[in-house]
């Protein structure tokens, strides 16, 4: 691969059992690389990562990284924290903890261990964007105080302190701007608008889109996204970001939930519940930035990426429901 990847490398996932670590670590792996996959699992599940603890180059650990950690690592890409609004807004304060101490707390161990680390950030940054698409020196239109602000103001913070501990301590740092992504491993109860309107469709029950369903998203599928994560840690020092990866294509919400019914098969019927709070009305990413520093765009259409989803879904309905919801413990 890249400069950071000549050599075997050991590499802390932090969040490694959730959506996008437990993908990020199989292709570490892949590329003949050891992983530390350290997870609190709130909301990642041991299911995701069952699939690897046959591989001696992996290991896990259970621990909260509002907690110091205390490891020998060679990278660390810090992925830790609830990412959809149903799991951080049921307990905010831990949210806001999570993306502040835990960015805390993993900048100061790559600072003793003068190694790179990576800031999953999010396009929660911009929050209800008054620019369309979102370039990275946007500034963003977020509030504060709503119900979302644990996680948009917690990543906002998580991106300061990276951008101070470059410049007060010459850290090698990366911070990945992430919009929707969605694929296999979601949870079934994530409320996020793909896994809902899949798992909706999939049992026969209504699809609920939110207002009219005019508001947009742009989605990436996993892969395209984990591949967008590799490329930014090879880069040099200098790019250190933020750089938006995400999907330009954008779909409205209505868009989505027709394409999921026609693509299950599903008889399932459209309803229509309120906004949510502080909801965005759009969200696409400029990759301009990815794609002149990082050759990177995805190459996965919605149609291509909702297949295997659906059928990840389609098995995990079909086993016992006692099997269905996060297995934590």
């Amino acid at each position: 691969m890249g400069r950071l990847y000549e050599s075997r490398k050991r590499v802390l996932i932090t969040g490694g059992a959730g959506f996008l670590g437990s993908h990020l670590a199989e292709r570490v792996l892949a590329l003949g690389h050891e992983v530390l996959c350290v997870d609190n699992l709130f909301t990642g599940t041991k299911r995701n990562i069952d699939h690897l603890h046959a591989e001696p180059r992996f290991e896990f650990l259970r621990h909260d990284v509002t907690f110091p950690l205390y490891v020998e690592v060679d990278e660390i890409d810090n992925l830790a924290c609830p990412a959809s609004p149903i799991h951080y807004q049921f307990d905010p304060v831990q949210t806001t903890k999570t993306s502040v101490h835990g960015a805390i707390n993993m900048l100061g161990l790559a600072k003793r261990l003068r190694c790179p680390i990576l800031q999953a950030s999010t396009s929660e940054v911009y929050g209800d964007p008054a620019v369309h698409p979102q370039p990275e020196d946007y500034w963003g239109h977020v509030n504060p105080i709503g119900p979302r602000a644990c996680y948009d103001e917690g990543k906002r913070c998580a991106e300061t302190l990276f951008f101070d501990y470059r410049r007060q301590h010459n850290l090698s740092i990366r911070v990945a701007r992430i919009f929707n992504t969605y694929g296999p491993r979601m949870q079934a109860d994530d409320g996020r608008v793909v896994s809902n309107f899949i798992v909706q469709a999939l049992r026969g029950e209504p699809v609920t889109v939110f207002g009219e369903g005019r508001q947009t998203r742009s989605f990436c599928y996993v892969d395209d996204l984990i591949e967008g994560i590799l490329r930014l840690m090879e880069a040099d020092d200098d790019l250190t970001g933020p750089i938006n990866l995400g999907n330009p294509c954008e779909f409205s919400m209505l868009e989505l939930a027709e394409k999921v019914i026609e693509m299950t098969g599903s008889r399932s019927k459209i309803v229509h519940g309120p906004l949510p709070t502080d909801d965005p009305r759009q969200r696409r990413p400029d990759i301009s930035r990815a794609r002149g520093a990082l050759g990177w765009e995805p190459t996965t259409s919605l149609a291509e990426g909702l297949d295997p989803t659906i059928r990840y879904f389609r098995e995990l309905l079909d086993q016992p429901a006692s099997l269905v919801g996060a297995q934590r413990t």
